[in-house]
């Protein structure tokens, strides 16, 4: 448990509408269900309650951002500071815009997205029905599945940095990489502008239920798990390297390596977060020995040990 200090900043943002939690269970906010709490919770009302709060918000005092927990490890120590987690009131709206365009607020998960696109006739965004995540982490790490990314389609982010000031990112700003952006890390992105092209509406919910296929069938989608662990290293796949060094089925504690998709790890029901990331540095320590490449995690990990 970490000191409670609402009480400290309810009094300096006296115009906070959101909600505000004192060590907070973050194990329910993670599809591998594991973790400690965070000091604080928060969830804004809206995009000028999270400009109010960061501005108002000790700089001393670390900021965290969680979106939907498909792609995160909470350690069990749990996370210092203030977890910041947007809500479906105020960021998840999707709208559809002239030029065949989507504007969407963060919190939408990256799925709804996609249906948003294939009801209104836009093409180019299907590739989001095979992401777990949110937009506001699809923005962060460029996410992308089945010949799509994030970097394909976005036309601009908009977001608000640490000092509470709105901050607008053109594509160019975002400096896209591989399951990377280089937008300033203390930017908390509160929306997305999408552009598509013309499609037709049965060819494109054709190709949303072919992704829905191709992950039921690879993916252990029904387990407590984190989606993808690590990136794939230039010119070779993860889950191939995992294998070839015997990885596939491996346990420690009561987490395991996927016997159906080996780059996806598994609470199998009482595992920790610290056996979970063992498991995945031992993986990576077996991949090294066996071929020489480092694997670099996808999945995020925050907080302390316990």
């Amino acid at each position: 448990m970490f000191p409670d200090i609402i009480p400290q900043l309810r009094a300096s943002m006296p115009e906070l509408r959101g909600r505000v939690v004192a060590n907070a269970a973050m194990a329910d906010l993670t599809w591998f269900r594991v973790g400690g709490p965070a000091q604080i919770l928060f969830s804004p009302a809206d995009e000028e309650d999270l400009a109010h709060f960061l501005s108002r918000l000790p700089q001393e005092v670390p900021v965290t951002v969680v979106g939907l927990g498909s792609n995160l490890i909470v350690r069990d120590g749990g996370v210092p500071g203030v977890v910041i987690r947007l809500g479906g009131k105020g960021f998840g709206t999707v709208s559809v815009e002239d030029g065949h365009r989507l504007l969407a607020g963060t919190a939408v998960p990256d799925v709804k997205v996609s249906r948003a696109a294939a009801d209104a006739a836009i093409g180019g965004l299907a590739f989001y029905r095979g992401i777990p995540g949110s937009i506001g982490g699809a923005l962060r790490m460029n996410a992308g599945a089945h010949g799509g990314e994030t970097t394909d389609v976005l036309v601009e982010a908009r977001g608000i940095d640490r000092k509470g000031e709105v901050r607008v990112f053109s594509h160019d700003d975002m400096g896209f990489a591989y399951r990377h952006s280089s937008a300033p890390a203390d930017v908390i992105f509160t929306q997305a502008l999408f552009q598509g092209r013309p499609g037709d509406q049965a060819a494109i919910q054709a190709e949303m239920e072919r992704v829905t296929e191709a992950r039921e069938a690879a993916q252990p989608i029904r387990e407590k798990t984190g989606g993808s662990t690590f990136k794939n290293p230039p010119g070779n796949k993860a889950w191939k390297l995992i294998d070839a060094a015997g990885c596939r089925g491996l346990v420690i504690g009561d987490a395991q390596v996927s016997e159906m998709h080996c780059n996806f790890l598994i609470n199998r029901g009482n595992a920790t977060a610290a056996d979970i990331e063992n498991l995945g540095e031992e993986v990576r320590r077996r991949v090294r020995e066996n071929s020489g490449v480092e694997l670099e995690w996808e999945i995020k990990r925050i907080g302390v040990a316990a």
